[in-house]
């Protein structure tokens, strides 16, 4: 029966990473004119070797798609029994207190990298999505979300913009996207390439900016800083579009990582931009360790990272949401606690919260 499945999955898999993405729909009203990246701070431009980025690590090497898709299908945990995971406690957010913030900078875990922040009176979004399953055709080849969206999506507030870190399907949500693009038109702020992707389905309130690059929306400066990862959603695609991590500055500084690999990256960005109030850092989907190393942090990691950039507070993120990894789904938690410990670190900057919590920073 589990061979059966694995050939069966092999053979969607493969289907999928041919087949592109779907059809395009009409153009979309823009309500204002889009601003111009500008050069902002001493970080290193991403460069293109043949038509695809690479990372700043001179070393960087990741194992072929194939040997990943192999270990992902004979190692998922949707094969392994449901006992590997089990949705997390939530907690009902205060929805009129969201929607009536103007000043208060707040913070919302509402699951996997997507987080609620509201920052100076604008609220945007990092990697929304709202699929009840991830992957190609709408999820249907994917990984499955076994701990729902802490809001549900007509509970938003007003959305001003969308951070995109890369175009990985449980980062890039096509459906979800869409939803907030007739919901809200707010502004997306990707790295290169997304731009087109977007505007192929009718989503043309965007822009794209390389590392080092910035844009003010509505007070805030936004900063496109490196990540250590890839990109891809089809084999024909891999590498084309930029990956990224984000830094929003106002009245206080905030950074998402996105996806990455542990890298001296952190360190610049820190020294560029930091010292941060509150860092988002991925802190799931670390095994196995070979294979991910290079594109996934470890708990451990993350918090060397949430140092590098010199972050008050630190906010686990990009774990207990989608079937993606094989370490226990309540691991990650439990290492960084243990890793605060050794480390005699003060464990009120460490924040690992319940999707729904609204904490202020």
């Amino acid at each position: 029966m589990v061979a059966r499945t694995v050939r069966h999955s092999v053979l969607l898999l493969v289907l999928a990473v041919v087949v592109g993405a779907t059809e395009a729909s009409p153009p979309q009203s823009v309500t204002a004119a889009l601003p111009t990246p500008t050069p902002s701070v001493v970080l290193p431009p991403a460069q293109r070797v043949s038509n695809k980025f690479r990372n700043l690590d001179p070393e960087y090497h990741r194992a072929s798609l194939w040997i990943r898709a192999r270990s992902l299908i004979i190692g998922g945990t949707w094969l392994v029994g449901e006992r590997r995971v089990a949705a997390l406690p939530t907690v009902a957010p205060d929805v009129p207190a969201l929607h009536h913030n103007s000043s208060r900078p707040t913070v919302t875990w509402i699951g996997h990298s997507t987080v609620l922040v509201q920052l100076d009176g604008v609220n945007f979004l990092t990697d929304p999505t709202w699929a009840g399953r991830s992957g190609p055709f709408g999820g249907f080849v994917g990984v499955r979300r076994y701990t729902p969206p802490a809001i549900a999506f007509d509970d938003l507030p007003r959305i001003d913009f969308v951070l995109i870190s890369h175009d990985h399907y449980d980062h890039l949500d096509e459906p979800t996207v869409r939803h907030l693009a007739s919901q809200f038109n707010p502004r997306f702020v990707v790295p290169l390439g997304i731009k087109k992707w977007l505007a192929d389905r009718g989503i043309t309130n965007a822009v794209e900016l390389n590392w080092g690059e910035s844009v003010k929306i509505k007070g805030l400066t936004v900063v496109c800083t490196p990540a250590q990862h890839g990109s891809g959603r089809t084999l024909a695609d891999q590498g084309r579009r930029l990956w990224a991590s984000w830094a929003v500055l106002g009245s206080k500084r905030f950074y998402f990582a996105g996806d990455t690999g542990y890298y001296r990256h952190f360190k610049d960005i820190g020294e560029a931009l930091g010292p941060f109030d509150l860092a988002a850092l991925p802190i799931g989907s670390y095994t196995p360790r070979a294979l991910a190393k290079p594109v996934h942090m470890s708990p451990e990691e993350a918090l060397q990272a949430w140092t590098d950039l010199r972050a008050a507070k630190f906010l686990g993120i990009h774990w207990g949401t989608f079937e993606l990894a094989r370490e226990p789904y309540d691991e990650p938690p439990r290492r960084i606690a243990e890793e605060v410990g050794r480390l005699h670190l003060d464990s009120d900057n460490v924040w690992i919260l319940k999707p729904g919590v609204t904490t202020a920073w």
